[in-house]
Protein backbone atom coordinates (compact mmCIF):
# COMPACT_ATOMS: atom_id res chain seq x y z
CA UNK A 1 0.00 0.00 0.00
CA UNK A 2 2.53 2.78 -0.95
CA UNK A 3 2.29 6.43 -1.92
CA UNK A 4 3.95 8.53 -4.75
CA UNK A 5 4.08 12.43 -5.55
CA UNK A 6 2.91 12.96 -8.85
CA UNK A 7 3.93 16.22 -10.23
CA UNK A 8 4.84 17.17 -6.57
CA UNK A 9 1.49 17.64 -5.06
CA UNK A 10 -0.71 14.38 -5.54
CA UNK A 11 -0.57 11.22 -3.97
CA UNK A 12 -1.93 8.21 -5.77
CA UNK A 13 -1.96 4.61 -5.17
CA UNK A 14 -4.33 1.49 -5.26
CA UNK A 15 -5.06 -1.93 -3.59
CA UNK A 16 -6.13 -5.00 -4.89
CA UNK A 17 -8.38 -6.70 -2.36
CA UNK A 18 -8.37 -10.31 -3.66
CA UNK A 19 -11.49 -12.78 -2.81
CA UNK A 20 -11.68 -16.27 -3.62
CA UNK A 21 -15.28 -17.74 -4.92
CA UNK A 22 -14.21 -20.97 -4.50
CA UNK A 23 -13.66 -20.97 -0.39
CA UNK A 24 -14.91 -17.52 0.58
CA UNK A 25 -11.80 -16.29 1.24
CA UNK A 26 -9.67 -13.26 1.17
CA UNK A 27 -5.75 -12.78 0.33
CA UNK A 28 -4.10 -10.72 3.40
CA UNK A 29 -0.02 -9.97 2.82
CA UNK A 30 2.12 -9.00 5.95
CA UNK A 31 3.67 -6.14 6.03
CA UNK A 32 7.71 -5.81 6.37
CA UNK A 33 8.42 -1.77 5.80
CA UNK A 34 8.91 0.32 8.97
CA UNK A 35 5.93 2.09 9.29
CA UNK A 36 3.39 -0.77 9.42
CA UNK A 37 6.08 -3.91 10.13
CA UNK A 38 3.90 -6.86 10.95
CA UNK A 39 0.33 -5.53 9.55
CA UNK A 40 -1.83 -7.15 7.35
CA UNK A 41 -2.53 -5.13 4.44
CA UNK A 42 -3.43 -5.55 0.65
CA UNK A 43 -1.08 -5.82 -2.71
CA UNK A 44 -0.56 -2.69 -4.25
CA UNK A 45 1.71 0.71 -4.39
CA UNK A 46 1.91 3.68 -5.97
CA UNK A 47 0.92 4.43 -9.21
CA UNK A 48 3.62 6.12 -11.41
CA UNK A 49 3.83 8.97 -14.11
CA UNK A 50 1.89 7.97 -17.13
CA UNK A 51 0.11 4.83 -15.50
CA UNK A 52 -3.09 4.12 -15.49
CA UNK A 53 -4.89 2.88 -12.73
CA UNK A 54 -5.01 -0.51 -14.19
CA UNK A 55 -1.55 -0.19 -14.98
CA UNK A 56 -0.45 0.45 -11.57
CA UNK A 57 -2.73 -2.69 -10.38
CA UNK A 58 -1.04 -5.25 -13.04
CA UNK A 59 2.27 -4.12 -12.07
CA UNK A 60 2.35 -4.12 -8.42
CA UNK A 61 0.71 -7.83 -8.66
CA UNK A 62 3.73 -9.19 -10.77
CA UNK A 63 5.67 -7.52 -7.96
CA UNK A 64 4.52 -7.82 -5.22
CA UNK A 65 2.61 -12.00 -5.56
CA UNK A 66 4.27 -12.80 -8.64
CA UNK A 67 1.69 -11.93 -11.07
CA UNK A 68 -1.30 -11.19 -11.81
CA UNK A 69 -4.26 -13.83 -11.54
CA UNK A 70 -6.97 -14.10 -13.87
CA UNK A 71 -10.01 -12.71 -12.60
CA UNK A 72 -13.71 -13.28 -12.81
CA UNK A 73 -14.45 -9.62 -11.90
CA UNK A 74 -12.03 -6.67 -11.28
CA UNK A 75 -14.26 -3.38 -9.59
CA UNK A 76 -13.43 -0.32 -8.43
CA UNK A 77 -15.54 0.02 -4.88
CA UNK A 78 -13.76 2.90 -3.04
CA UNK A 79 -11.60 6.20 -3.42
CA UNK A 80 -10.32 7.64 -0.28
CA UNK A 81 -9.09 10.77 -0.04
CA UNK A 82 -7.55 12.94 2.56
CA UNK A 83 -4.80 15.92 2.95
CA UNK A 84 -7.24 18.09 1.63
CA UNK A 85 -7.76 16.05 -1.53
CA UNK A 86 -3.68 15.36 -2.10
CA UNK A 87 -3.72 12.01 -1.13
CA UNK A 88 -5.87 9.54 -3.33
CA UNK A 89 -6.09 5.85 -2.08
CA UNK A 90 -8.32 3.44 -4.74
CA UNK A 91 -9.48 0.16 -3.32
CA UNK A 92 -10.34 -2.53 -5.73
CA UNK A 93 -12.39 -5.32 -5.13
CA UNK A 94 -10.77 -8.46 -7.49
CA UNK A 95 -12.81 -11.61 -7.30
CA UNK A 96 -10.90 -14.97 -8.94
CA UNK A 97 -12.11 -18.24 -9.19
CA UNK A 98 -9.95 -20.27 -7.05
CA UNK A 99 -6.98 -19.34 -4.05
CA UNK A 100 -3.42 -19.38 -5.26
CA UNK A 101 -0.31 -19.05 -3.70
CA UNK A 102 1.88 -15.64 -4.14
CA UNK A 103 5.40 -15.13 -4.96
CA UNK A 104 6.17 -12.74 -2.61
CA UNK A 105 8.94 -9.94 -2.70
CA UNK A 106 10.70 -7.81 0.02
CA UNK A 107 7.60 -6.30 1.00
CA UNK A 108 6.39 -8.81 2.75
CA UNK A 109 6.60 -11.30 4.77
CA UNK A 110 3.88 -13.68 4.86
CA UNK A 111 0.25 -14.16 3.76
CA UNK A 112 -2.99 -15.61 4.19
CA UNK A 113 -6.03 -16.24 2.65
CA UNK A 114 -8.67 -15.73 5.92
CA UNK A 115 -12.37 -16.37 5.94
CA UNK A 116 -14.39 -13.74 4.41
CA UNK A 117 -16.00 -12.98 7.98
CA UNK A 118 -12.57 -12.67 10.04
CA UNK A 119 -10.86 -9.47 9.94
CA UNK A 120 -7.02 -10.33 10.62
CA UNK A 121 -4.98 -7.98 13.41
CA UNK A 122 -2.86 -5.94 13.24
CA UNK A 123 -4.53 -4.31 10.32
CA UNK A 124 -3.51 -1.70 8.05
CA UNK A 125 -5.16 1.29 9.41
CA UNK A 126 -6.37 2.36 5.68
CA UNK A 127 -7.33 -1.02 4.72
CA UNK A 128 -9.18 -0.89 8.48
CA UNK A 129 -11.31 1.94 7.42
CA UNK A 130 -12.35 0.10 4.27
CA UNK A 131 -13.51 -2.30 6.50
CA UNK A 132 -15.54 -0.51 8.33
CA UNK A 133 -17.41 1.37 5.73
CA UNK A 134 -20.96 0.24 5.44
CA UNK A 135 -21.28 1.18 1.53
CA UNK A 136 -18.31 -0.89 0.79
CA UNK A 137 -18.98 -3.66 2.66
CA UNK A 138 -22.81 -3.90 0.79
CA UNK A 139 -21.08 -3.83 -2.01
CA UNK A 140 -18.59 -6.41 -1.53
CA UNK A 141 -21.28 -8.89 -0.04
CA UNK A 142 -23.65 -8.01 -3.18
CA UNK A 143 -20.91 -8.75 -5.60
CA UNK A 144 -19.97 -11.93 -3.80
CA UNK A 145 -23.39 -13.38 -3.81
CA UNK A 146 -23.74 -12.46 -7.79
CA UNK A 147 -20.98 -14.04 -9.06
CA UNK A 148 -21.28 -17.01 -6.32
CA UNK A 149 -24.50 -17.86 -7.58
CA UNK A 150 -23.30 -17.45 -11.41
CA UNK A 151 -19.99 -19.51 -11.25
CA UNK A 152 -20.36 -23.40 -11.50
CA UNK A 153 -17.24 -23.83 -8.58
Amino acid sequence: MGTHVVNGSHINAVGIWFHALDTRRNLFLMRDDRKYKGHWGLPGGKIEEGESLYDTIDRECREEIGWMPEHVKLIPIEKFTADGNRFSYHTFFCLIEKEFIPELNHEHVGYAWIDNDIIPRPLHPGFWSTLKAEDVLSKVEKLISIYTSQCDI
